[in-house]
């Protein structure tokens, strides 16, 4: 049976690819084995991810190291192959695929690496990508996440038969609804009556967070019942917080930290947003749309390829809480509207971002590295840019009678 080692770097409760590889080896074909191994620094204690696995039934080998380059975080790796003897490995981030490429000249293994996305720029990270551009070029084969990050593939100087575009996918059986938001907003708390509008992700510049803040300021003014709920962690809490109250919001934003009751929340959102400036294919949207929650989210990566604008949900440049607010206040001036993106969102999750078909399609990349028989990779469309999708009209109710 062939197995694969998949390699991560991760702090705390890490993102979105934690949830993709956490599932992996659930969904996988049954002749794959597979099993993770996450490197981390040693006493972080918001790391959480053994006892996720565990719940899950998911073989993890912890490497916690002390500073960024700690030669004993090779070694361990090392021993964990040849313990585990993988004919692949697949590693998830900059400082992995480097480690894969040095371990895969030890242990004479094929590589497959995942590109998740660029999000955070500047610094030494500059340099760190100059080190993974190295790494992705001696892959044996790329899946990227969002059609975006084809054009990054090029530019390394990737061949294109050495590329797979493989979106995120969700556990869709998980992520449903199960029963109406009045109901979850109630045993939240939430006064009779008012919105809540939802986000999740990490607190962090590129998330856009201080933009949707100032969209729900502009809809306060506007005198919408609301609250702003963000369930994330992140160094950017403080400045957040300080924005709320210079805006005037009070208790309007919540900022809920790290949550393990997702789905919850989910039910619990007149309207999930996404305000991101740089993102992959974001797993949030996809659990929003799969627990009927209408959809607002910025033109960025994989997000126009999910997002039918008008359709499923309604699409708005990145940067301007004025289309940020005007979408949102569409949707919460119309209840038909709402439904039927609810309706179509989680249609489009069922149909197109199943994490069954996503897995099929991972064992055909194995397969082909392998020399085992395989049809067809998955596609690579067409490498030109789409045009940007209409924007939502931005209509400001008059609620001048309203108190």
């Amino acid at each position: 049976m062939p197995r694969v080692l998949h390699l991560r770097t991760v702090t705390g409760h890490g993102g979105g690819p934690e949830k993709t590889l956490l599932n992996s080896p659930r969904f996988i074909d049954p002749e794959y084995e597979l099993r993770l191994a996450y490197v981390r620094p040693a006493g972080d204690r918001k790391y959480d991810l053994p006892e996720r696995a565990a719940r899950l039934g998911v073989r993890l080998l912890d490497v916690p190291e002390r500073g960024p380059v700690d030669p004993r975080t090779f070694w361990r790796l090392a021993a964990e192959i040849r313990r585990f003897r993988p004919d692949i490995l697949h590693p998830h981030d900059y400082k992995t695929n480097v480690l894969a490429v040095l371990l895969a000249r030890m242990f004479r293994v094929k590589l497959v690496t995942t590109l998740h996305g660029y999000v955070t720029i500047g610094g030494r990270l500059d340099w760190y990508y100059r080190l993974d551009r190295w790494a992705i070029r001696r892959m044996d084969h790329v899946i990227v996440v969002s059609d975006d990050l084809l054009d990054v593939i090029r530019d390394i100087g990737v061949p294109a038969e050495r590329v797979s575009l493989i979106e995120n996918a969700i556990d869709a059986a998980e992520y449903r609804r199960r029963g109406p938001a009045a109901a979850a907003k109630a045993r939240l708390g939430v006064p009779p009556g008012r919105f809540v509008i939802g986000a999740v992700g990490r607190l962090a510049p590129e998330k856009g967070f201080d933009n949707l803040i100032r969209a729900v300021a502009r809809l306060v003014s506007d005198h919408w019942d609301i609250e702003l709920w963000i369930a994330g962690e992140g160094d950017e809490r403080e400045r957040l917080l300080a924005l709320a109250s210079e805006l005037n919001l009070g208790e309007r934003v919540r900022l809920l930290g790290q949550r393990s009751d997702l789905v919850e929340l989910y039910q619990a959102f007149d309207v999930f947003v996404l305000s991101s400036l740089r993102e992959g294919l974001p797993n949030v949207v996809l659990e929003a749309l799969a627990v009927e929650v209408p959809v607002v989210a910025t033109s960025v990566a994989g997000v126009p390829r999910v997002l039918e604008n008008g359709q499923n949900g309604f699409i708005v440049r990145s940067g301007t809480p004025e289309e940020l607010s005007g979408a949102i206040s569409l949707l919460l001036d119309d209840e038909q509207l709402c439904e039927r993106f609810a309706q179509a969102g989680r249609r489009t999750v069922e149909e197109r971002y199943s994490f069954r078909v996503r897995m099929d399609k991972v064992k055909q990349v194995y397969d082909a590295v392998l020399g085992r028989a395989v049809e067809t990779l998955p596609s690579v469309p067409n490498s030109e840019v789409e045009p940007e999708p209409p924007r939502p009209p931005r209509p400001q109710p008059d609620r001048s009678g309203t108190e």
